[in-house]
């Protein structure tokens, strides 16, 4: 017999996932401890448990796979068969649908001029506060993209307009900004993305008090703190408008204890560590992290390594947490600024 830990570690399914599955009776435990509610698996229930880990991959609705687990069991191959082909066709209509519709979109973007490309080339010099240009990208460097078909997102952007310097950066799953003010430039808006080494150069030399001179000039931008200097050159690309993604619905903003709070997330359970985090927040502000099959319907869930990683870049005591809908971003403010914040993108639940 394996316990459910056991079954989630060989199988591939989340300990959240096998519950989900055992509720909505596609693979039932062998046996249930009736005091404690501990589930376990027999032996022939890998191979059913790691099938269906396989299914639910290639996107096969629950159904379907409660018809091919039952096919599987009793050999039933042609069933079992059917159901695959019919998956299969679902799919490739969706593929080809999608190529259709890429296609428009590649020719939609042909005819379209980006507004901001010319102003790589823009002269700027501007003072800024060097405590606060450290903290600001010590709040987004978490969320720096690693993909490489992405170079778009591989590093900091500097968003500079008037006196007000936002430093942004997101790799699609979650999203960070910072906010540092500035001075002498007070010119047109003006985005550079700094490739993510360099930024780490730039935060090396933040050590201080006082100002530092930041400078773009073409396709360079620079650093100075006191005698030290960094510089090189920008990512040629451009980055997603990411004022229309921080625009969010209105919803219910919870005060956490950023200590006690991370420990209710990174608690273990069931002898496992998860992937995912299940969070609600009640009428009073109070926010519970739920164990599966607890809470209302308007639960959200987010990477747990993400959330963990947001709630460290906020370096605060006190944060605040900003739940609009259970498909909505999760928001992670600060208590005395909105300037700076991250967002999560919701992960779907199975229930």
């Amino acid at each position: 017999m394996r316990s459910i830990g056991e079954m989630a570690r060989d199988s591939g399914l989340g300990v959240s996932a096998l519950r989900f599955y055992d509720r909505a009776g596609v693979l039932v435990p062998a046996w249930v401890d009736p005091v404690s509610g501990y589930r376990w698996y027999g032996p022939e229930q890998l191979e059913e448990s790691r099938l269906l880990a396989r299914l639910r991959r290639s996107g096969m609705p629950l159904a379907d796979i409660r018809l091919v687990l039952a096919g599987w069991s009793g050999s039933d191959t042609d069933l079992v068969r059917q159901l695959l082909q019919a998956h299969l066709r679902r799919l490739e209509r969706g593929l080809s649908d999608a190529r259709s519709e890429f296609s428009a979109v590649r020719a939609l973007l042909e005819h379209r001029e980006n507004p901001m490309t010319s102003l790589r080339d823009t002269t700027l010099r501007s003072t800024v506060s060097a405590p606060g240009l450290a903290e600001a990208l010590d709040a987004v460097r978490f969320a720096v993209s690693a993909d490489p078909e992405l170079p778009m997102l591989g590093g900091v952007l500097f968003d500079i307009e008037g006196d007000e310097l936002r430093v942004v950066a997101t790799d699609r799953y979650r999203m960070a900004v910072g906010h540092a003010g500035t001075a002498g430039y007070g010119g047109p808006r003006v985005q550079v993305i700094v490739p993510s080494p360099l930024a780490d150069a730039m935060r090396a030399v933040l050590g201080g008090d006082g100002s530092v001179l930041l400078s773009v000039e073409g396709g360079r931008v620079a650093l100075e703190a006191g005698d030290r200097q960094v510089a090189g050159q920008c990512l040629d690309h451009d980055f997603p408008d990411y004022r229309r993604l921080v625009r969010l619905p209105e919803g219910r903003r919870a005060l956490v204890d950023v200590a006690a709070f991370r420990e209710a997330v990174a608690r273990e359970e069931d002898g496992v560590s998860h992937d995912l985090s299940v969070l609600e927040v009640a009428a009073d502000g109070a926010v519970t992290v739920c164990t599966d099959g607890e809470g209302g319907r308007d639960r959200i869930g987010v990477n747990r390594e993400f959330l963990l990683e947001a709630l460290a870049a906020g370096a605060r005591d006190e944060l605040v947490l900003e739940f609009a809908a259970p498909t909505a971003p999760l928001a992670i403010r600060r208590t005395d600024t909105d300037e700076a914040f991250s967002l999560l993108m919701p992960v779907r639940l199975e229930s």
